[in-house]
């Protein structure tokens, strides 16, 4: 438990001329940036080694190799590979590149476009139709592709959401928090 004169300590130290306040803003963000600088380098490149990786090795009951070859078959799953993973193959290799210095302001709109594409294309094949809208079609695709894959959430709407492809939209989320805190200690 906090003693309550520790308390009061830190809120009157919240009350510091605007000058002060600068000063202890830019040491927060000085030691925060490399943090977020990691967190945004292990996050793509978890988001890329999904992409490039979830349809092609096997990982026990978190995916369905057969279902997912059944349902693209030949080169059409290799060329479906190859087109989403890339642009985000390309954001983390210039990530690794400027890494340790500021990134120029092209990367941070590449990441940016990337990730909200990426957010928002997993909203539109996952959680709409999961939550809202149902899509038959869609549906089946997906019991083919990830029916035998472990879930945890119930089926809805004909669909369920498996274990690996939430990981995914939970780290394009976070992926996004941490562009956003990065983006904006950037711009202070």
């Amino acid at each position: 438990m906090i003693p309550i004169p520790e308390i009061l300590y830190i809120l009157s130290r919240l009350n510091h001329a605007p000058a002060q306040q600068r000063k202890l803003s830019c040491i927060i963000k000085l030691a925060m940036r490399p943090v977020t600088m990691y967190a945004l380098l292990a996050l793509q490149t978890f988001s890329v080694l999904f992409l490039a990786l979830h349809d092609w090795i096997p990982l026990g009951s978190f995916n369905n190799l057969a279902g997912v070859r059944a349902a693209n078959p030949g080169a059409k799953l290799l060329t479906t590979t190859l087109v989403s993973a890339a642009p985000y193959a390309f954001g983390l290799a210039a990530s690794i590149i400027y890494f340790g210095s500021p990134y120029p302001n092209w990367l941070f709109w590449w990441l940016w476009i990337s990730y909200a594409l990426l957010f928002l294309g997993q909203l539109r094949a996952w959680w709409i139709p999961y939550l809202l809208r149902p899509d038959p079609a869609r549906a089946a695709r997906y019991r083919q592709m990830c029916g035998a894959a472990h879930a945890f959430l119930p089926e809805h709407n004909g669909i369920r959401p498996n274990t690996l492809h939430i990981l995914l939209h939970a780290s394009t989320a976070a992926l996004l928090i941490v562009l956003a805190a990065l983006t904006f200690s950037h711009h202070l």
